[in-house]
């Protein structure tokens, strides 16, 4: 089948496809998976409800003759799948992807950045909420130190792999590490992207107060160093990114909130068992197992991808106000992935 760029109702293009393979975690952050809910009896999905690695290179595949260009792994902890990197390998060869990225807390990556690396994988985005132990620890829900997760840092820089740190900042949690956050990985060099606290879910109790927006971390990031503005690498790309001067370190800024990006977001979402999400906030997925195992249904299953994208119309953020986030059921993210 040839293939076909399909776009939405808002002529935004399919072009990234997310994979959740595994709705675990080894952490209970408190606005993912805050451990009051998601305690040692929660009902996770069992081993026979996760999509198989077929399924998901089947998947993967009929997106790609739909325009996705991009793949991007995610759970839960997606290192706790076994043989993670037999499904990279299987993904990154895939004719049309571009690239192939993995998120994860990064505590897993001392032992399997190398396999991940030589699988095909080529580069991770790494969770980090804060550099400073006590405040990392409450923030993880399992008293992690942060050394664990920069041990998962060097380890993937150490195997090739391109590193990104992700912060999710909370006001009155872990708002008061912004700087000593940037200030670490400035002079590591690595790409830190601050990450407005946002109302995924329906079980981390958020609120707009709980929000530092982008505005308030930039002027924050001054003080530390001037700012240069970094042109959008792709149509689509989430993050406001700018560098510091005098350097070729770059700072991202992911707000959702304050600065939605809703016009230009080309990305989907599979769950762990199947489901298609074309919204992170989305509050239903569309079933695809019924086309997947055995012998799978790939033009019934293109067919569907395509038909459900056509119709997509969301925008969310655009659309957020304090109804509903109060009144509207929404996926939780650990289902789905960030």
């Amino acid at each position: 089948m040839d293939k076909q760029q399909v776009t939405d109702t808002r002529n935004r293009p399919l072009r990234d496809l997310r994979i959740s393979v595994i709705d675990r975690c080894n952490f209970r952050c408190t606005y993912c998976m805050p451990k009051e809910i998601f305690g040692d009896d929660y009902p996770f999905m069992t081993e026979k409800e996760l999509l198989s690695f077929d399924d998901i290179e089947t998947l993967a595949r009929s997106f790609t003759m739909l325009g996705v260009e991009k793949l991007r792994i995610t759970g839960g902890e997606p290192l706790l799948r076994k043989d993670l990197p037999t499904l990279i390998e299987k993904l990154s060869s895939l004719p049309g992807i571009k690239d192939t990225a993995l998120t994860t807390n990064g505590v897993f990556l001392v032992k399997q950045a190398e396999a991940l690396k030589q699988a095909g994988l080529d580069r991770v985005n790494i969770s980090l909420d804060a550099v400073t132990e006590h405040i990392f620890q409450k923030m993880n829900g399992r008293n992690m130190k942060p050394r664990a997760v920069l041990n998962g840092i060097e380890a993937a820089q150490e195997a090739g792999l391109g590193v990104k740190v992700n912060m999710v900042v909370q006001r009155g949690a872990n708002d008061e590490d912004i700087l000593p956050m940037a200030r670490y990985f400035k002079e590591q060099g690595v790409t830190l992207r601050f990450i407005e606290y946002m109302d995924v879910g329906t079980s981390n109790g958020w609120n707009f107060t709980d929000v530092v927006p982008k505005k308030e971390i930039y002027e924050k990031l001054t003080g530390l160093a001037p700012l240069h503005p970094v042109e959008d690498a792709y149509f689509g790309e989430v993050a406001n990114r700018y560098r510091y001067d005098g350097t070729d370190t770059e700072v991202g800024f992911i707000s959702s909130v304050s600065d939605t990006f809703c016009s230009s977001c080309t990305r989907a979402r599979i769950s762990a068992d199947g489901r298609l999400y074309t919204c992170l906030f989305a509050e239903d997925g569309h079933d695809l197992r019924p086309f997947l195992g055995e012998e799978p249904d790939t033009a019934g299953l293109e067919d569907r991808l395509s038909s459900i994208w056509q119709l997509r119309s969301d925008r969310y953020s655009e659309e957020r106000t304090e109804e509903t986030v109060r009144n509207r059921r929404k996926i939780e993210m650990s289902y789905i992935g960030g």
